[in-house]
């Protein structure tokens, strides 16, 4: 939900744009042989950002540009590059590949496509295509014109007068823009919907937790286009909530808790650290992985290949992964609330709201940064620093163990130490902050987890005990006149796997409880035994079979690839294992919320790969009818056996809000792991190293008294 001040906004527009031409100088005017899937330069957004203002394909002014990012090259062209045809080994030497821009941009009221080639010298491009999108929906809201609109609300009478009777100072106001969400209509023509956005506004005072004080009741309709208010209603009032105990900031707080506070630590790293990075490739133990950025997307993970020492190997697990969509909607069907139903990435986009990542508190002291440039309202390349972290992360966990104490007079103990790699993106749209991690094991397992933190959203209200609440809030009394709304979180991964290959196949291996008849040539035993569980293998053949709740019953979701086997002659494959976070949507079917995102309902779908298809709640997510998304996708109900496939995961929470969530809530995590079986031979981490005899390891603990 974005928010910002008319003086803050301002700050921030000349601060974008004293970085856009800093991101601009800072070009190299030579280039290296770039990776295909690398994420565009400022060089080459200035190129793009040219051709597309000097095409006669969009004479309409004025243009602005709302999507600038890399259109990769064919699956099967970054493959030869990356493995030289082989599927095996490293980067190829070969030539480079075209470097090509997606850019979707408003003009004359209509939302252009506009493909774009990019010299090899990346300072010049050409259009290469051009079209207008004629269905529903429109492009992410920059964070330009969102600025723009929240500086418009003081200056608008009804406002002025709503906050004046409120006994508000104006200069403590600041405003947010909202999505207005999709109930009904659509499509282009006559009657079409207009770019407009719902605006609520909240006072600060002397908190910084201005989502804690929302002026309730009153709501505006911003035209984007025209840049106007073109609605307004005044239609309840509440009391503000008080600002006292709101405040996060150090300092704001209170004293620190006497008494609490761990002794400090810190990771040392003696030889240096155990990751190498080159351009963006990241190489570390027995993983290598391309790290991206995306403007919608924030982190996009490519090519992740982990080394097979026995069989003495590269083996391909992951083409390229990202979050697609993050589905929040809240739980009020009252004016103000109900269309809070918000899609971050397609609405808002991650990268956009991705801020410098602070050392030492965000990532620890042995972390590598990427940076993340993204195109400006006006096209020009803004630079953002520090994006994106990678470390080593050393838990204290344990790889594998195991004590025998079965020989007499002799005690066998052999433990191994778990460090992993872990490359992290903070995103911030709004109020809630989402740490997005992706921890890569030396046991070939990949771990995805999401921590929520951040701001509530609340609501003002008479209550100031929970003993008045006597009909459905719709949340949680947090603090006098302070209700904190339940709402859901649903985070969709798009990952295109390549299980040793490019042809996958997605298993169910489905626990099933059996009786134990007495006969053995029903399975059974003549023994005392009642019962025992087996397995029931399905091989889903279609979309339709590529669906899968989690809750429903206890089974192994497998991704195998049906033309390699281990020497036992198992198909290798990885499974996938939720770890917490598994909710599902309950809303409606017909709820016009649940059909933008009706692939909630379940937490597991499988594609077969489109190139096309990257963006769950489809390419225009904003006023999006459901229309052009994965539940629509599917309907085709393509087959997947032995395909090229994509898993799209979903991790869901239902957040029921607690006083402990209040002012700032505690990080809370979820998410799941994609780990191999039957993918190795035995154990890949059975020949690791054993820690110091003397106890010494990379996580030492540095005390200050």
């Amino acid at each position: 939900m974005a928010q910002m001040s008319h003086r803050a906004a301002m700050l921030l527009l000349l601060v974008a744009a004293v970085l856009s031409v800093t991101a601009a100088a800072s070009a190299a005017s030579s280039r290296s042989n770039p990776h295909p899937l690398d994420p565009l330069t400022p060089e080459e957004v200035t190129a793009v950002r040219a051709a597309v203002l000097a095409s006669p394909l969009v004479p309409a002014r004025p243009l602005t540009f709302h999507y600038v990012g890399l259109d990769e090259p064919d699956k099967a062209d970054v493959l030869a590059y990356a493995y030289g045809g082989t599927g095996t080994g490293g980067l190829s030497s070969r030539p480079p590949l075209p470097r090509r821009a997606l850019v979707v941009a408003r003009a004359g009221g209509q939302s252009h496509e506009l493909r774009v080639d990019i010299a090899s010298n990346g300072t010049s491009a050409t259009v290469l295509s051009h079209a207008v999108h004629r269905g529903a929906g429109f492009p992410i809201l920059t964070l330009e014109e969102q600025f723009a609109a929240v500086a418009l609300p003081p200056a608008y009478p009804p406002f002025v007068d709503s906050v004046r009777r409120r006994g508000v100072d104006m200069d403590d106001v600041l405003c947010a823009v909202f999505p207005v969400g999709w109930f009904g209509g659509g499509g282009a023509g006559a009657g079409a919907p207009k770019r407009v956005a719902k605006m609520l506004c909240f006072v600060a005072g002397p908190t910084a937790n201005f989502y804690a004080r929302p002026i309730e009741g009153v709501t505006m309709v911003v035209d984007l286009d025209a840049m106007a208010i073109v609605g307004y209603r005044d239609r309840v009032t509440y009391p503000v909530p008080k600002a006292e105990g709101t405040d996060y900031r150090a300092g704001k707080t209170g004293p620190p808790l006497a008494g609490l506070q761990p002794a400090p630590g810190v990771a040392v790293q003696p030889e240096g650290r155990g990751f190498h990075i080159d351009g963006h490739v990241v190489r570390w133990a027995n993983w290598e992985f391309h790290v991206g950025f995306d403007m919608r997307a924030g982190t996009v993970i490519s090519l992740a290949s982990v080394h097979d020492a026995d069989a003495g190997t590269r083996r391909r697990v992951l083409y390229r992964g990202f979050v697609s969509e993050v589905f929040v909607p809240y739980m009020d069907p009252v004016e103000e609330w109900y269309y809070r139903t918000f899609l971050d990435a397609g609405e808002y986009g991650l990268g956009l709201w991705a801020f410098p990542l602070q050392p030492g508190a965000d990532c620890p002291a042995n972390a590598a940064y990427f940076d993340g440039s993204y195109a400006g309202q006006d096209g020009k390349p803004v630079s953002g620093e520090n994006r994106i972290c990678v470390f080593e992360r050393y838990a204290g966990d344990v790889a594998w163990r195991h004590t025998e104490a079965g020989f007499p007079a002799r005690l066998i103990t052999e433990v191994r130490p778990d460090v992993t790699l872990v490359v992290r993106m903070v995103v911030s749209p709004g109020n809630y902050d989402y740490i997005l991690d992706w921890e890569f094991k030396t046991s070939g397992s990949i771990k995805f987890v999401v921590s929520l933190t951040g701001l509530l959203e609340v609501k003002g209200t008479s209550y100031t005990h929970a003993d008045e609440l006597t009909v459905d809030a719709h949340g949680s009394l947090v603090s006098e006149n302070t209700l904190a709304i339940y709402h859901d979180h649903y985070v969709t991964y798009h990952l295109d796997l390549d299980i040793d290959g490019t042809n996958n196949s997605f298993v169910k291996n489905i626990i099933t409880a059996r009786r134990n008849t007495g006969d053995p040539a029903t399975g059974g035993a003549d023994t005392p035994r009642r019962s025992y569980w087996t397995v029931r293998r399905e091989v889903a053949e279609t979309e339709s079979d590529g669906q899968a709740d989690v809750n429903a019953g206890p089974a192994d979701l497998l991704f195998v690839n049906p033309g390699k086997k281990t020497r036992m002659g198992h198909e290798v494959g990885y499974r996938l294992i939720p770890s917490g976070a598994t909710a599902a949507s309950v809303l409606a079917d017909d709820d016009c919320p649940q059909r933008r995102a009706s692939y909630t309902k379940k937490q597991v779908w499988v594609t077969p790969y489109s190139k096309a298809e990257k963006w769950a709640s489809g390419l225009y997510a904003d006023q999006s009818t459901g229309a052009d998304s994965l539940t629509a996708w599917s309907r085709r109900n393509r087959g997947i056996r032995d395909e090229d496939i994509v898993l799209w995961y979903t991790l869901g929470l239902h957040h029921i809000p607690y006083q402990e969530d209040f002012p700032v809530m505690p990080t809370l995590s979820g998410g799941f792991e994609l780990r191999p079986s039957n993918f190795f031979e035995r154990n890949p981490i059975l020949r690791i190293r054993p820690p110091s005899p003397h106890g010494a390891s990379a996580n030492c603990s540095c005390y200050s008294r």
